[in-house]
């Protein structure tokens, strides 16, 4: 078996407070993206303000109605998700059977109404 080149839990938390050059955090987060691992990829993302790589994880999330994904990549860009981004996540999530994702985007997507 593959020896996996992501970090361990411990050696994750020490590289999201260092100071590490945009090549070194993008390369940790394209590890972490060649295993599927979209969530712990962001902060690394982040750090190499890799933008264009954030905003296709987007595109990813609204795409597939995943909700915590979508919340991540709008925390780590430091932009609110509007609330027509929200039902389109929500019509995907419910597409793809994920009533829980689709219940949630519908709930922040009422947010806004009052």
């Amino acid at each position: 078996m593959a020896r996996s080149k992501i970090p361990d839990p411990l050696n994750r938390r020490h590289l999201v407070v260092k100071e590490l050059t945009p090549a070194q955090a993008l390369a940790i987060a394209d590890a972490y993206l060649e295993e599927d691992r979209r969530v712990e990829a962001i902060d690394f993302l982040k750090k190499a303000e890799a933008d264009e790589k954030l905003g296709e994880l987007r595109k990813l999330a609204m795409s597939e109605g995943d909700v915590f994904l979508l919340r991540a990549v709008a925390e780590a860009r430091r932009k609110e998700v509007p609330k027509e981004d929200w039902e389109r996540v929500a019509e995907a999530a419910a597409a793809r059977g994920l009533e829980r994702y689709a219940e949630e985007a519908r709930r922040q997507a009422g947010l806004g109404e009052e």
